[in-house]
């Protein structure tokens, strides 16, 4: 079973590395920044790539938190992405920090942060992954 009725289509019609992302209603730009060659008229992949991972967090974490009824007047994702090199190893590392406001107890933020690490995508990153061309 496909998730999405239709397939998200990536274009580049011969601009240097800018896309256009068409996902159904929705149309992104992606692109790569001027120093690496490209015009920066959009996020970079990698840019995306932690966007859809903090925007399911925050999603996620709202969702629970509206369940159990708790007052979390603001979540913040904050994400950033690591290459590190080890002699021939090499591996990306996901830096991740949550803020979360609101009158919460200490007991509510623990569980919110184990949480956090429950959304589809944080699962999806840390799974099995197979690219079928």
């Amino acid at each position: 079973m496909m998730k999405f009725e239709k397939d998200i289509e990536v274009v580049n019609d011969g601009g240097i590395y800018a896309t256009t992302i068409n996902l159904g209603n929705h149309q992104l730009t992606g692109d790569e920044p001027v120093i690496a060659g490209g015009q920066d008229l959009g996020p970079t992949s990698h840019q995306f790539l932690l966007s859809a991972l903090g925007n399911c967090i925050a999603i996620t974490l709202r969702m629970y938190a509206q369940r159990k009824q708790w007052d979390v007047k603001k979540i913040s994702v904050l994400l950033n992405i690591e290459n590190v090199r080890d002699g021939a190893e090499e591996k990306n590392i996901i830096h991740k920090k949550v803020l979360l406001e609101g009158p919460l107890t200490e007991e509510q933020r623990t569980r919110l942060m184990f949480i956090s690490n429950k959304c589809p995508i944080h699962k999806f990153l840390t799974g099995k992954i197979e690219i079928q061309s």
